[in-house]
C-alpha cells in the first residue's frame, strides 16, 4: 500500500495494512507457523505506528483541537493496552490457545481505536489544522516510523520529550535484533 501524503492519509494507510494483517492471520489454520511470522509483522507495524502517533499526532491534537488533552490521553491509554497485549503475544506460538485469544483481543482493541481515530480524532484535526500543518505532520510521522522501535516496550515513556529521546535508541536495538534473527523479513 502506498504511503505518503498528510498525516491522516499516512495513518489511514497504516490502519488498512494492519487490518489486512489481521485478516491474513485469521485465514490460516490454527497451528500454521506463518501465523507467528504475520503476528511479528503486525507487532512491528503497530509499535512503529503507535510511537509515531505518540511523538507527533497526539502533541498536535493537544495543541490544535479543543479538548485535545482528553482525546490524546484516551488514545495513549489505548496504545498502552495494545502494547501490553503485544508483549504477551511475543511468548505465544500458533496452536496455543493464548495466541488465538490475544489475536482476537488485539483485533477488537485495534478496531475500536482505529474507528475512534478515523471517525472522531482525524476529522477534528483536519478542521483545526491547515493543509500545510497536516502535510508536515505526515512527514514527521513517516520519519518517526523509520526510527521507531519494532518490539513492545510497555514501560517506555509515551509522551514528549522522553519518548522522542528514548525511542530512537530502542528502535536501533530492536532493528539490530530483528536483523540478527530475520524477524519481519519472511512473508
Amino acid at each position: 500500500m502506498g504511503h505518503g501524503g498528510n498525516v491522516i492519509q499516512e495513518l489511514t494507510t497504516d490502519h488498512r495494512e494492519v487490518e489486512d494483517l489481521f485478516a491474513r492471520i485469521e485465514a490460516l489454520p490454527g497451528a500454521d507457523e506463518q501465523r507467528r511470522v504475520l503476528a511479528d509483522r503486525l507487532t512491528m507495524e503497530l509499535i512503529r505506528h503507535s510511537v509515531a502517533e505518540e511523538e507527533y499526532l497526539y502533541p498536535a491534537v493537544r495543541r490544535y483541537v479543543d479538548g485535545g488533552d482528553d482525546l490524546a490521553d484516551k488514545e495513549i491509554a489505548d496504545h498502552g493496552e495494545v502494547e501490553r497485549m503485544l508483549k504477551e503475544l511475543e511468548d505465544c506460538r500458533p496452536g496455543d490457545g493464548r495466541f488465538d485469544t490475544l489475536i482476537l483481543r488485539l483485533k477488537n482493541a485495534v478496531t475500536a481505536h482505529v474507528s475512534d481515530e478515523e471517525n472522531r480524532l482525524f476529522p477534528l484535526l483536519a478542521e483545526a489544522c491547515s493543509a500545510d500543518a497536516l502535510a508536515k505532520l505526515g512527514e514527521e510521522v513517516r520519519s518517526a516510523k523509520d526510527h521507531a522501535p519494532t518490539r513492545p516496550h510497555p514501560s517506555a515513556p509515551d509522551t514528549p520529550p522522553a519518548n522522542k529521546l528514548l525511542a530512537p535508541g530502542a528502535g536501533m536495538v530492536d532493528r539490530l535484533r530483528d536483523a540478527l534473527t530475520g524477524r519481519g523479513k519472511q512473508d
